[in-house]
C-alpha cells in the first residue's frame, strides 16, 4: 500500500463512527481509534448502568483522548442510558404538552450532565422534527409537538440545555421527518411540501437550533421532491451544501442517520452511500446500528478512499468533513475541562413533576370508579413498535400501579393474540375489580380500537389510559392521556389512578390535569 492510499484510509477513518458489540471494546476497535478512526456510536447493546459505560468511555478514550462518543438518548421512547428500567423522564411529546421552555431546558440540561458523566460527548436529540401527520410511524411521541413554533421553542431550550452540560446536542432529523407515512428504517419516506411550506413548518425549529448554536445536525433519509427529485437528503448536494450551508448558514457538524438503514443503503450499498453521503455535505457517517463489526467499518472507510481515488468525491471535501469533526471533538474536550459534570444531576424528581404535568384526565361518567378504590385488572395494548425503540425497553402502567395498589393484575395484549376470545378472558378476569385498559397510539391501531369498542360496551366503566399520541378523548368513564410511555409517564398516571396524587382538577372539563406539586 502506498503512502497516499495508507493517509487517504486514515482520513476517511476520520468522518466515520461506528458501533460495536459488547460492554468492553473489542480490539479492531482499539486499533482502529489508534489509526485514526472519529469516535463510536454506543447503543443499548454496549449498557449495563452508568458507572459501566463510564469505565467504557475511559477505556476508548485510553486509545484516543478526543474522540467522539454518540448516543441516541431522547429520553422518553427512546433511551439507552436506562434502557434497563425505563426513563426517568418523559419524552419531548409531554414536555411540548407542558410547554414550559424552562423545565425543558432543566431537563436536557440534567440528562446532559449524566451523559457527560457516563463519558458521551455528543448526544443525537432532540428530536426536532414537527409531527404534523398523527399516523407517521416513526416519530409521534419523539416530537415535541405538531405546532412548528412550540417545537422550535422547545428544540432550542433542549440545545440550550444539553450544551451547557458539556454534551454537544444534535438535532434531528433534517429537513424533517414529522409529516411521513413510512419508516426510513425500511424504505424511503417522501415528503410531499413546496419549497415555501418547508421553510413555513418542517425547516422553522432547524433554523431555530441553528441559531441557538447547535453543534450538530442529523440528516434525515427523505426524499424531497421540492429540493431534489432524485436523492434522499442524505444524499442530496442540494439539500446537505446549498440548503443547510449555504442558505440557513450552518458551519458545525452534518452527521448521518444510520448510514445501513434501507433507505439510502438499499440503491447504493453501505460504503456506496457512505461516499455519497460525504460528497453530498455529510461530514459524518453514523454506522453499526444493524451490522455492528469491523468489516462493515471497514467497507464503509475503503468505499470513501475508492470514491477519492476514482475522482466522484474530492479529497478537498473529505478533509474539510474530517476537519469539521475534529472540530467538534476539540469543543467536547473543552466544554467537559471546563465543566464539572461529576455524578450527574439527581433529575429523577424533576422528571416525575414534568410527567405530572403533562398528564390530560377526562371523567367523562359520574359514576366512574376513580380514584379505583381497589386492585385493578390492567391491560395493556402492546403494539409493534419501530426500530428507534428498544423492544426491551419498560414501560406501562401495570408494574407502578401494581406497586401502589398491591394485588392489582396486569395482562398484555399483542395483535396477534387480540381475539375475541382473548378478549372475552380479561372480561371474566376482571370480574367486578377496576378495569383499566392502556393502548398506545390507539387511533393508529385498528386492532386496539377494535378490542377497545367490545370491553368498552361489556364494561363502561372502565378507564382508559393512553400512552401515545391522544388521538381520542372519548374513550372509557375516565380516559388519562400520559402524552408518553416512559416508565415515569406510568407512574405519573399510577399516581392519579390510586389516589395517592391530590384528586382536585383545574382546568374545563376533557382537557383537565391534576394539582400537583
Amino acid at each position: 500500500m502506498s503512502r497516499r492510499d495508507h493517509e487517504l484510509l486514515r482520513l476517511a477513518d476520520e468522518v466515520l463512527l461506528p458501533g460495536f458489540t459488547g460492554t468492553t471494546p473489542p480490539d479492531w476497535l482499539r486499533r482502529r481509534l489508534g489509526d485514526g478512526l472519529a469516535g463510536v456510536v454506543l447503543f443499548s447493546r454496549n449498557i449495563r448502568d452508568p458507572e459501566q459505560v463510564a469505565g467504557l468511555t475511559a477505556a476508548l478514550r485510553a486509545e484516543k483522548p478526543d474522540l467522539l462518543v454518540g448516543i441516541d438518548e431522547e429520553s422518553g421512547e427512546v433511551t439507552r442510558l436506562e434502557v434497563t428500567g425505563g426513563s426517568s423522564r418523559p419524552g419531548s411529546f409531554a414536555l411540548g404538552v407542558v410547554d414550559d421552555v424552562e423545565l425543558s431546558e432543566a431537563i436536557a440540561r440534567g440528562l446532559g450532565l449524566d451523559l457527560a458523566a457516563a463519558g458521551v460527548t455528543i448526544n443525537f436529540a432532540p428530536s426536532a422534527d414537527v409531527n404534523s401527520n398523527p399516523d407517521n410511524p416513526v416519530i409521534g411521541l419523539r416530537s415535541f409537538g405538531a405546532d412548528p413554533e412550540l417545537v422550535a421553542r422547545h428544540t432550542v431550550a433542549a440545545v440550550r440545555g444539553m450544551q451547557s452540560a458539556g454534551v454537544a446536542a444534535c438535532v434531528k432529523h433534517y429537513p424533517g421527518h414529522g409529516d411521513t407515512a413510512i419508516d426510513s428504517h425500511h424504505a424511503v419516506p417522501y415528503v410531499d411540501a413546496t419549497e415555501e411550506e418547508l421553510w413555513k413548518v418542517p425547516l422553522l425549529p432547524f433554523r431555530a437550533a441553528i441559531e441557538a448554536g447547535v453543534r450538530a445536525v442529523m440528516t434525515g433519509h427523505l426524499l424531497v421532491p421540492a429540493l431534489d427529485e432524485d436523492r434522499p437528503a442524505t444524499l442530496s448536494p442540494r439539500v446537505l451544501t446549498g440548503l443547510l450551508r449555504e442558505e440557513m448558514g450552518f458551519t458545525g457538524l452534518v452527521v448521518t442517520d444510520a448510514i445501513e438503514m434501507s433507505a439510502v443503503s438499499g440503491p447504493y450499498g453501505i460504503g456506496g452511500a457512505s461516499a455519497l453521503a460525504i460528497a453530498a455535505g455529510a461530514d459524518a457517517i453514523c454506522i453499526g446500528g444493524e451490522h455492528a463489526d469491523e468489516k462493515t467499518a471497514a467497507a464503509a472507510r475503503d468505499a470513501i478512499a475508492d470514491a477519492v481515488t476514482g475522482g466522484r468525491l474530492s479529497e478537498e471535501r473529505l478533509a474539510e468533513a474530517a476537519g469539521r469533526v475534529r472540530e467538534l471533538a476539540t469543543w467536547t474536550v473543552a466544554a467537559n475541562r471546563e465543566g464539572d459534570p461529576g455524578a450527574g444531576l439527581d433529575s429523577a424528581p424533576l422528571g416525575l413533576r414534568a410527567a405530572r404535568r403533562a398528564l390530560r384526565v377526562t371523567r367523562r361518567s359520574a359514576d366512574a370508579r376513580f380514584p379505583l378504590g381497589g386492585p385493578a385488572y390492567v391491560l395493556e395494548f402492546a403494539p409493534e413498535m419501530n426500530l428507534a425503540i428498544d423492544k426491551g425497553t419498560p414501560w406501562g402502567l401495570g408494574g407502578p400501579l401494581a406497586e401502589l395498589i398491591p394485588g392489582t393484575t396486569t395482562t398484555r395484549l399483542t395483535a396477534s393474540a387480540a381475539t375475541g376470545g382473548a378478549v372475552e378472558a380479561v372480561l371474566s378476569a376482571a370480574d367486578d375489580r377496576p378495569l383499566v385498559l392502556v393502548v398506545r397510539d390507539a387511533h393508529r391501531h385498528a386492532w386496539q380500537m377494535s378490542a377497545l369498542d367490545h370491553l368498552l360496551a361489556a364494561r363502561p366503566d372502565a378507564v382508559v389510559v393512553e400512552m401515545g399520541l391522544p388521538g381520542r378523548r372519548d374513550l372509557g368513564a375516565v380516559h388519562i392521556a400520559t402524552h408518553g410511555s416512559a416508565r415515569v409517564c406510568g407512574l405519573a398516571a399510577a399516581e392519579v389512578l390510586s389516589g395517592r396524587v391530590d384528586g382536585r382538577f383545574s382546568g374545563e372539563a376533557g382537557d383537565l390535569h391534576p394539582q400537583v406539586p
